[in-house]
């Protein structure tokens, strides 16, 4: 069985993988903060998903990111270039050979 191709030299985007932590506020409860775990080398690509609402469809942005393949990336962490934030919704072994991940994001706006 042959593997997809696909060349290292496209890992150009230095993005920070995050994890997040619960952080104890001055009135008992809790607040979400995001810690860097990590920073990894990735190929950046746009796509568009498009969603149904109760109000009717809509196009989301999403982008497929690929990284080297890191036990540390899964689901529910998230990918972040500068100011702009990638949750990771799936991941999976780009070519099933244990070298890249693929990562389906959703880019989210502050």
């Amino acid at each position: 069985m042959r593997g997809t191709f696909f060349d290292p030299g496209k890992l150009r985007h230095e993005m920070v993988l995050e994890e997040a932590t619960q952080v104890a506020d001055a009135l008992a409860g809790h607040t979400e903060s995001w810690q860097a775990v990590a920073t990894l080398w990735a190929h950046l690509e746009p796509a568009a998903e498009i969603v149904s609402r109760a109000g009717g469809e809509e196009a989301e942005i999403t982008h497929r990111v690929v990284l080297r393949f890191d036990v540390r990336v899964w689901r529910g962490r998230r990918l972040r270039m500068g100011e702009r934030v990638f949750a990771i919704r799936a991941v999976r072994d780009l070519d099933e050979s244990g070298r890249y991940l693929l990562c389906l994001t959703r880019e989210e706006t502050a």
